[in-house]
């Protein structure tokens, strides 16, 4: 009788099938050459929102986020810190807690939960940041809104960040800066953060009762009661191309008054042409911008001190 076949070793699920034998053995560096290649990462390229093209991502870094259609995408608050600032060198200015749900605001999803996934994606408290640091060497206080964090919206939180930013700026007799990107008023706090839109003016007043400037750069999208708050206040305004800039929007409006509007409408070139924006500045251009009108302003309150 045969002695019976020997049984194969039991393959291990999910293991994979030797290929190379012998040839492995002798030549060590051939199993590199048919190693399993990584997979693409997924966010290795990017839509542009405009034409739909796809950009490379490490292309549209070194474009500060600015496609070739000349699309502004929206950034962090990180990133925009990092693009003001000389150098990308500043200090960050801790926000003040505030409650995290005044109103226990019911909804599908509890809004303490929308408020901790906000804060995981974006490393942020709240919708506003605030850094100190030079602008072309002119220091000053900066304040950025991320539209990621909730739109932008404007609640307890970002309203009181927004008085810690003022009032260190006349601590520190520094002028205030803000770039701005909200779809208005945070409607989980109700009343609440309708308060804000007085409160944030109020610190505005004394900002300017300390003979500081304050300078706002409007970023897409600024709306709503930010809009129609602080974001209006400036000494300056400063906008990104085609940022949209608006109270209501185009399609509320034109039911209301019945009325087309014209193309462009509530866009940052259309306003500047009628006096609501001093200049529509691109994004590489801002802290050149802002540094120049900076040294001017300032240059007065020195002046101003020495008589």
């Amino acid at each position: 009788m045969a002695d019976p076949k020997p049984e194969k070793p039991a393959k291990t699920p999910g293991q994979p099938r030797e290929r190379l034998g012998w040839l492995a053995r002798i030549a060590p560096g051939v199993r590199n050459a048919f190693a399993k290649r990584e997979t693409t990462p997924e966010n290795l390229w990017v839509k542009d929102p405009d034409t739909g093209e796809m950009l490379y991502r490490s292309d549209l870094e070194n474009a500060l986020w600015v496609t070739p259609s000349g699309s502004h995408m929206r950034i962090g608050a990180e990133l925009r810190l990092r693009y003001t600032f000389d150098e990308g060198k500043y200090e960050r200015i801790s926000s003040p807690h505030a409650p995290d749900d005044p109103l226990k605001f019911p909804d599908e999803r509890p809004y303490s939960e929308r408020l901790k996934a906000a804060r995981k994606a974006t490393g942020e408290l709240d919708s506003m940041s605030i850094a100190v640091g030079e602008i072309r060497g002119q220091r000053a206080v900066v304040i950025v809104q991320d539209f990621a964090f909730m739109g932008g919206s404007l609640g307890v939180g970002a309203g009181e960040a927004f008085i810690k930013a003022a009032q260190e700026a006349v601590k520190r007799g520094l002028p205030l800066v803000i770039f701005t990107a909200s779809g208005g008023a945070r409607m989980q706090e109700g009343t609440l953060s309708l308060m804000q839109m007085a409160r944030t003016t109020v610190a505005l007043n004394e900002v300017k009762a300390a003979g500081l400037p304050f300078l706002v750069v409007l970023t897409d999208p600024t709306s709503g009661g930010v809009m129609a708050s602080y974001a209006m206040l400036g000494d300056v305004h400063l906008a990104e191309p085609n940022a949209l800039c608006a109270f209501a929007g185009r399609r509320v409006i034109e039911q209301t008054i019945r009325e087309t509007l014209p193309p462009g409408f509530q866009r940052a070139e259309f306003l500047m042409e009628r006096g609501m924006i001093d200049q529509v500045v691109s994004r590489k251009d801002i802290p050149e911008a802002l540094g120049s009108i900076l040294q001017t302003l300032m240059l007065g309150r020195a002046r101003a001190r020495a008589a």
